[in-house]
């Protein structure tokens, strides 16, 4: 399991991420410049947020 961080929500992002987190079973840190979106897709998701790019960037395996 890696530590992922990934940046941006959008239609593609929001499922892509969660592939990440549920299929691929990694530790998925998301941003997304909307809050509410991020915090929807971790409510969902059980992953974490960050309330900056760096933030969610620190500390991963990936971005």
């Amino acid at each position: 399991m890696a530590k992922v961080a990934f940046i941006g929500l959008g239609v593609m992002g929001y499922p892509m991420a969660g592939h990440l987190k549920a299929r691929g079973g990694h530790d998925v840190t998301v941003y997304n410049r909307t809050a509410a979106k991020a915090e929807q897709w971790a409510a969902a998701s059980g992953g974490r947020t960050a309330a900056t790019p760096a933030g969610a960037a620190k500390d991963q395996d990936f971005v």
